[in-house]
């Protein structure tokens, strides 16, 4: 996945760590990365996950490592596409969303089946996470 740079070259997406506060490490963020001009951006559709993560963490943060893949589904899905090598196709990427959208519905009735309501807010949240698409051109 990339897109367009202010400096008008291509960035590309990346999936790197992010350091917060000089302690904290939270890998596999999705991140656009520009070659020319070195300029970085976090994937818009991870952005909330990613600030409302730090905020949690609070001013002074004890020393730890995350794997951001593991509280959003946008990252994991990338992480997935990268591992089949499939991150710069867009089809094949699109064939994971809905697998993943399929997956997280059958989990969801299964939650329901067995009223268990913390896991149907977790797979409401990541159902809202996967539903923050960018548009492809």
């Amino acid at each position: 996945m990339q897109k367009r740079c202010h400096c008008g070259d291509i960035m590309k997406m990346k999936l790197r760590t992010v350091i917060y506060s000089g302690k904290v490490e939270i890998d596999n963020v999705p991140i656009y990365s520009c070659p020319t001009c070195s300029r970085s951006e976090v994937f818009p559709e991870v952005k909330p996950d990613l600030t409302g993560l730090i905020a949690q963490l609070g001013a002074k943060p004890d020393k730890q490592t995350f794997l951001f893949n593991e509280c959003n589904e946008w990252a994991d899905l990338l992480l997935e596409a990268k591992a089949e090598k499939q991150q710069t196709d867009q089809d094949a990427v699109e064939r994971l969303i809905e697998q993943r959208v399929n997956k997280l519905l059958d989990l969801y009735l299964l939650a329901q089946s067995l009223n268990d309501e913390a896991w149907i807010t977790d797979i409401n949240k990541r159902l809202e996470q996967i539903s923050r698409r960018p548009l492809f051109t």
